[in-house]
């Protein structure tokens, strides 16, 4: 059995959450989903400049979870940006 999911702390919602590529209609596209949890880790790091080490501690985990979900929004931006995919973030 799994270890339970900790809770991590998220002080944003964003008000949009879909984003896609220009002329494309939505049926036409695969959807990358990003989790609020790396929304809010790019808004740390990226939007606040916050270091890792603060960043991590506003979201209540450890330096290396944060990397961790850093890498993974990173990763799934980049798919999406480069093949031309929507990009949902998701709850």
């Amino acid at each position: 059995m799994p270890r339970p999911r900790l809770y991590r702390k998220i002080n944003f919602q964003p008000n949009v959450t879909y984003f896609k590529p220009q002329g494309v209609p939505m049926r036409f596209l695969e959807v990358v989903e990003l989790t609020t949890e790396e929304a809010e880790a790019l808004r740390l790091k990226n939007i606040e400049n916050f270091d890792q080490a603060t960043a991590a501690k506003k979201m209540n985990t450890s330096q290396s979870t944060f990397q961790r979900i850093l890498n993974s929004a990173y990763k799934k931006i980049s798919q999406a940006l480069i093949n031309g995919q929507a990009i949902k973030i998701i709850k």
